[in-house]
């Protein structure tokens, strides 16, 4: 009896040596690996607005260990990148449609792929605005924008000017022609979205039949000057155009009116200044109209040079149109190759006004 207690004994304390050897869970049946393949594979594409063309891919799924997203887009090993569960991959894309390819490993050493289609569009530009300056420099600016085109709209079948974010464009010499001229700048997304925007720019000559623009502003201390386009008073002789401007004049006697011009006047082109006067009170006759150009540029040195020339011509005649001459070529103190952008227009300014009226049409630079 004894004997039989003691192999019981035994036995029972080589099952509960055995039993402890091995860890709680864990026992050496493996084959569940071969079913442990990664399920519920997803894919998150975070695409940018900016038009930057960066995606941030996000893959995601059970019981994956990593992942190789193929991009569908570049070569060599800017082709695709390795992302550890949770964490993202991005690339820069052209705009365009695409399939992304994610291969999924699992712990036991299986791939899972699928694939997604990826569609990266650009939005077209905002808010563009257009600067001009000087001697017709150019820049823009616009949100969204990749880069820029610019037309100048001085001939025909233009091929735009290709101008960087932040660029400004060099000096652009208008023809003697004249304007006006309707410069078009084109702000391009980086894919087809596009957004453009006109300015139209004047010089000489100026004649009025323009529609909605603005030639002249004024400068009165009591607000009595005035500038406005309106129709001829007088269709016949020298002027049988539809509209003239008309000029009120002001009470103080360095009153007037002033055209910021777009395009400066060019002395290469000519150096007197025509225009064609109505005045229809005889009392104005031997009173004398300034033409003034101003904020001379294209000089070396200080680009806010003051410097300016003035030009006096008298009424001859009523009643009728008639044709004064501003000749500049008398200052021989005007440097050469000087080009004015601002034409004031001042009336008898030895005495302060009282409101005299006279049309102005046809301003042209000759020589």
């Amino acid at each position: 009896m004894k004997n039989i207690k003691l192999i019981f004994s035994i036995v029972l304390l080589l099952a509960v040596t055995i039993s402890c050897s091995i860890p709680d869970g864990i026992d050496q049946d493996t084959s569940f690996l071969s079913s442990a393949a990664s399920g519920n594979v997803a894919k998150f594409f975070d695409i940018s607005t900016d038009n930057s063309g960066i995606v941030k891919i996000t893959p995601t799924g059970e019981g994956v260990t990593s992942y190789t997203v193929k991009y569908g887009h570049g070569t060599g090993s800017a082709s695709s990148a390795v992302v550890t569960p949770g964490g993202s991959t991005s690339h820069i894309y052209p705009e365009g449609s695409y399939t992304v390819t994610i291969v999924s490993s699992d712990i036991a050493g299986q791939q899972t792929m699928a694939t997604y289609p990826l569609v990266v569009t650009y939005r077209a530009p905002e808010n563009l605005t257009i600067e001009t300056s000087g001697e017709m420099k150019v820049k823009a600016s616009a949100l969204y924008a990749k880069s820029f085109l610019v037309y100048y709209g001085d001939v025909a079948n233009e091929v735009g000017k290709p101008m960087a974010i932040g660029q400004e464009l060099p000096a652009h010499t208008y023809p003697a022609t004249g304007g006006p001229f309707v410069l078009k700048v084109e702000a391009l997304s980086g894919g087809v979205a596009k957004t453009a925007a006109s300015k139209t720019l004047f010089d000489l000559p100026i004649d009025f039949e323009i529609a909605d623009v603005d030639f002249f502003g004024t400068f009165d201390d009591w607000g009595q000057q005035q500038f406005a386009t309106v129709d001829n008073p007088s269709k016949t002789g020298l002027n049988t155009s539809l509209k003239v401007g008309k000029y009120t004049n002001g009470h103080a006697p360095w009153s007037g009116t002033y055209s910021p011009l777009n395009i400066p006047i060019n002395f290469a082109y000519g150096k007197k200044i025509k225009i064609l006067a109505y005045n229809p009170d005889p009392a104005n006759i031997g009173k004398k109209i300034n033409v003034e150009l101003e904020k001379v540029i294209g000089l070396p040195g200080d680009p806010a040079n003051p410097y300016g020339a003035t030009v006096k011509t008298a009424f001859t005649t009523s009643g009728a149109w008639e044709e004064l001459v501003f000749d500049f070529s008398t200052i021989s103190s005007i440097p050469t190759g000087a080009k004015f952008a601002q034409l004031v227009l001042r009336f008898n300014d030895t005495q302060e006004g009282t409101q005299e009226v006279f049309y102005v049409d046809n301003f042209r630079l000759t020589n």
